[in-house]
């Protein structure tokens, strides 16, 4: 259940007259967001967007963080995403909530409940050490009920991994490449498809990569139709990104 549902179930018992306006105003009222000194947690980011708040991770302490997720648990969100948190945050978060933590890619899921997938998102690596950033990707994009298919170390300097996958390539609704280095990926890829590609530039790479920012220019450079650029080791929101677009084409069947 999220927010959503909650102000529907308002509405409905108004319509029937089980509420009364007045009562009705003071439950909206009281659903924007929760103060709790140290973050403003976001009621409405279900019913705005269809998706709880996500909670990023990375330089919050493991008290805020369980903090935020009482308050969320409170108002029945379910499935909450938690990203770039390490095994110990997890291990400490475990104690009091039910979770899923994927160690490679420093992901969360909190109140974890099975969502059917639909559609086709393929997320697609240049190399094995660009895993990480690819299930950050991968597995938003699945949390958030989109069916993933994943095609790893498929990059450009063994052309023909990549060409003996054309089936998911062509049958996807959006695809996701995820590379370092000179980040070529994005623009062999989004040669080939006719769907949109989500280009993602890790930081790996040696020297002259210059922490992503090599992988980054080329895939913003891309001479290929149709490829969008999100922030270097960004895996977060190229997957929320590919849900939305996957789940607007999924409204058109």
């Amino acid at each position: 259940m999220n927010e959503r549902h909650d102000i529907l179930s308002v509405l409905k018992a108004v319509e029937a007259g089980n509420l009364s306006a007045q009562d009705a105003l003071l439950k909206l009222k009281l659903a924007p967001f929760e103060d709790l000194g140290y973050a403003k947690v976001d009621y409405h980011r279900a019913v705005r967007q269809g998706v709880p708040e996500v909670i990023y991770g990375q330089s919050k302490t493991r008290e805020q963080i369980a903090g935020i997720l009482e308050a969320m648990q409170k108002r029945e969100n379910t499935n909450i995403l938690i990203t770039r948190i390490d095994q110990e945050v997890a291990d400490y978060l475990a104690q009091r909530f039910p979770i899923r933590y994927e160690a490679l890619a420093k992901l969360a899921v909190v109140l974890p409940e099975t969502v059917a997938g639909r559609g086709s998102i393929v997320v697609a690596t240049g190399g094995t050490s660009d895993m990480g950033v690819a299930e950050e990707a991968a597995i938003t994009a699945e949390t958030l009920g989109n069916s993933v298919t994943r095609l790893y170390d498929v990059g450009v300097a063994g052309l023909h991994r990549l060409l003996s996958n054309l089936e998911p390539l062509m049958t996807a609704r959006v695809v996701i490449t995820v590379a370092g280095m000179e980040g070529a990926l994005a623009s062999v890829v989004g040669g080939l498809v006719d769907c949109p590609v989500i280009a993602v530039p890790t930081s790996i790479g040696y020297g002259a990569a210059f922490g992503g920012m090599s992988a980054l220019l080329s895939m913003l450079n891309s001479c290929a139709s149709g490829v969008s650029v999100v922030n270097i080791d960004n895996g977060f929101g190229a997957g929320f990104l590919a849900s939305r677009i996957n789940q607007m084409e999924g409204l058109s069947e």
